[in-house]
């Protein structure tokens, strides 16, 4: 069921008819002439507002258009981003489609697709897309970043003299884990796999965070950001003369606090109207002191929402068109809190999110939307991660695709005959299709292509959930390739999996520096009950049934999930472990009242 609240900008289009150009309090957004639909994701701009369902559909709405909304012609769509002149798509294939006057002047508003204009081949494959105002940026499966679009302040790292716009992809940086940009913004964030980020772009606002001896209104070439403050980046989002920050610290008596950093123009950034802040600095509030943890945040052009894990809702910035909610059009300078309407789910906090346009805002209910990936979406990532594949099939066109041959043996029954009988079924294929067969049999997930996976569904286990594969993996698997060692124990894992599963290892094994292939990680701070748990987990997200756990052994996974950068799915391991430690001592209550 959907839950959309919406406040700002009601005009062009019109979201919610016979009310104001301007709503002014969040109230509830209902699609008009469709059924019910579960929103997965919103992205908004100036032009256009793309709504994606989770059955892997879009609709748009046109500024200006009087009409319905638009149904976008694209299937199976994973992820959508909107800037201020441009539309991108990422669907599950990992092709990206997009439109906007830079990406195709010639006609701007036809999607054409910019992965397959990659000139490396083998980079084709597409992780993540995000919008900035007049460019996108691709992260591809080898962590490549490539920017399209304009380059008017430098924004794609190159001279904008010699290069002022490109309509095909062009390589920007390598070794990248994540990219931040925004919709109204015309710089950006990159973050490489040893957590040090870098920026170019618009500075004439000081929003990069180089410090006030960095003044030049355009940095042209990637720079790395100096002073970060301490702990793990989660989110950058950039409005349009501002950027914020959001950090997770570590502390070793609690669980981990996420607070927000901004920089950039003084009146936008949260921390007073004319404090300067030529580096991020935090933003601080009673209203995040008091409070838990911070869920999710967005920026529009000049406005922030934060949403908390006590439910409250959090804004400031630009409030020209009620952006804010706060009932009035007056700008807010430091966060205040808001009222919102009743929540329908408002006990799962957790999965609501927040999307905020070029002046206007959303607050939805998302329970698909998640700041970790689940595991059959881990599988897909790690097979398009080529340095390790060690297994290769020829497609109808005599091209080469590659796979991991530990996944295939326990996704193909173990058998060297249903290898053959797969190797037979993709030489008649495209490389498209043998890509989607491939991501069917690491996810096990038909919808991508229902055709296709009637043609395999004999040779792999259909029945089969992807954690039980992962497990019958870590039962019966004896080439595993890197070793764990701690208090004179040594763990064996298939680094495959680590790559799949941890910050850590990602960054390790796929160094462009570092040669791991021998390396043996120390780490003694879990006991070994709780690294078994651990371990576990990481092929199955699940804890055993018999394991007994106690509040020594929750701090000590604590510090691990922690140290190892985990991957975790919703709900995450610490919650899984504490609902598991309440349980069993609720049964002990229980025997204890018998006897």
């Amino acid at each position: 069921m959907n839950e959309i609240i919406f406040f700002g900008e009601n005009k062009y289009p019109k979201f919610i008819k016979n009310k104001s150009n301007e709503i002014k309090k969040p109230i509830q957004f209902k699609f008009e002439n469709e059924n019910e639909k579960q929103i997965k994701q919103i992205s908004s701009s100036f032009f256009s507002t793309i709504f994606l369902f989770e059955n892997g559909k879009a609709i748009e709405y046109l500024r200006f258009s009087k009409q319905n909304p638009e149904k976008i012609q694209i299937e199976n769509i994973q992820k959508v981003t909107v800037g201020y002149q441009n539309e991108a798509i990422l669907t599950i294939e990992g092709n990206v489609f997009a439109k906007g006057r830079d990406i195709n002047p010639k006609n701007p508003k036809e999607f054409i697709n910019i992965s397959s204009l990659i000139e490396d081949k083998n980079d084709r494959i597409i992780e993540d897309i995000v919008s900035g105002s007049y460019s996108i940026y691709l992260l591809t499966s080898n962590q490549n970043v490539y920017g399209i679009g304009s380059n008017e302040y430098g924004q794609l790292g190159l001279d904008s003299v010699t290069l002022k716009r490109t309509e095909k992809p062009i390589l920007m940086m390598k070794n990248v884990s994540k990219i931040f940009s925004g919709n109204s913004s015309k710089h950006i964030f990159l973050l490489n796999s040893n957590q040090e980020l870098f920026g170019c772009g618009d500075n004439t606002s000081l929003q990069l965070g180089l410090g006030e001896s960095r003044k030049e209104e355009k940095i042209q070439k990637l720079t790395k950001i100096q002073n970060i403050p301490k702990g793990k980046i989660i989110d950058i989002q950039c409005g349009y003369s501002h950027s914020i920050m959001l950090i997770e610290n570590e502390n070793e008596d609690e669980n981990p606090k996420r607070k927000l950093y901004s920089c950039g123009d003084s009146q936008w950034n949260g921390l007073d109207r004319y404090q300067s802040t030529y580096e991020f600095t935090e933003i601080k509030s009673s209203l995040f002191e008091n409070d838990n943890n911070i869920l999710d945040f967005s920026v529009g052009c000049f406005h922030t929402l934060v949403l908390t894990s006590n439910s409250k809702l959090i804004v400031f910035g630009g409030n020209f068109s009620g952006q804010l909610g706060t009932g009035d059009t007056k700008n807010q300078y430091s966060p205040i809190q808001i009222r919102l309407p009743k929540l329908r789910f408002n006990e799962e906090i957790s999965n609501y999110h927040i999307s905020c346009g070029y002046y206007k805002s959303f607050l939805y209910y998302s329970p698909f939307l998640s700041s970790f990936s689940n595991l059959e979406e881990d599988l897909i990532k790690l097979f398009r991660r080529k340095e390790f594949c060690d297994i290769s099939f020829k497609t109808e066109n005599g091209e080469t695709i590659s796979a991991h041959k530990l996944i295939l043996k326990y996704r193909l029954n173990q058998n060297q005959i249903e290898i053959e009988k797969l190797q037979e079924i993709i030489s008649k294929k495209s490389i498209k299709e043998s890509n989607q067969i491939f991501e069917m049999i690491y996810s096990n997930n038909s919808k991508i292509n229902p055709i296709l996976y009637s043609e395999i569904k004999e040779i792999i286990n259909s029945n089969e959930k992807i954690e039980e594969t992962m497990k019958r993996i870590y039962l019966n698997e004896n080439k595993k390739d890197f070793i764990i060692e701690r208090k004179e124990k040594q763990y064996k894992f298939p680094k495959l999996i680590l790559i799949m599963r941890s910050e850590l290892y990602r960054g390790m094994f796929l160094s462009v520096t570092n040669d791991t292939s021998n390396k043996v990680t120390d780490y003694s701070e879990l006991s070994n009950k709780s690294f078994q748990i651990f371990e576990y987990w990481i092929y199955s997200n699940q804890i055993k049934d018999e394991i007994q756990i106690t509040k020594e052994i929750i701090d000590e996974i604590k510090i691990g999930i922690d140290y190892f950068q985990l991957n975790q799915t919703n709900p995450n391991l610490f919650d899984l472990l504490t609902r598991k430690f309440n349980n069993q001592n609720e049964k002990n209550k229980e025997n204890c009242l018998i006897f």
